[in-house]
C-alpha cells in the first residue's frame, strides 16, 4: 500500500523538481544556479533534463500555469518558505489529477 504523502515523495517531488529545472534553465540560468535554488545537486538537474529523473509529461493547464508562476518568483528571488508554498501547490494539482491516490496530505 502506498500513502499519499509517499506517493507524493517517490513521484510527485520529483516531477515538480524536474519541470521546476527545466524551465529554470530555459530561462538562462545555470544548471549549477537552479540546482541551489531547488536543493538539490547539479547532477541531478542534469538527470531532470536528460528524462532521466522526473520523466513524465504532465499536461493539466493548472499545474504547467504554477510551474510557470513559480519559476518567474524563484527568478525574483522567491524566499524558501514560497518556494515550500510552491511545492505543496504543485503537489495538490498534481494528487487531483491523479485517480490512483485518495486521501488528503496533512500538511496545510
Amino acid at each position: 500500500m502506498i500513502f499519499p504523502c509517499e506517493k507524493a515523495v517517490w513521484y510527485y517531488l520529483p516531477q515538480i523538481r524536474a519541470d521546476l529545472a527545466k524551465d529554470l534553465v530555459k530561462t538562462g540560468m545555470t544548471q549549477s544556479r537552479a540546482a541551489k535554488l531547488l536543493g538539490v545537486t547539479p547532477a541531478a538537474v542534469s538527470q531532470y533534463l536528460h528524462k532521466k529523473r522526473g520523466g513524465q509529461n504532465i499536461k493539466s493547464r493548472d499545474y504547467r500555469h504554477e510551474i510557470k508562476n513559480a519559476v518567474e518568483k524563484l527568478c525574483a528571488g522567491a524566499v524558501e518558505s514560497e518556494l515550500h508554498g510552491i511545492v505543496c501547490r504543485c503537489c495538490q494539482i498534481l494528487k487531483k489529477d491523479d485517480v490512483e491516490v485518495s486521501g488528503a496530505c496533512n500538511d496545510k
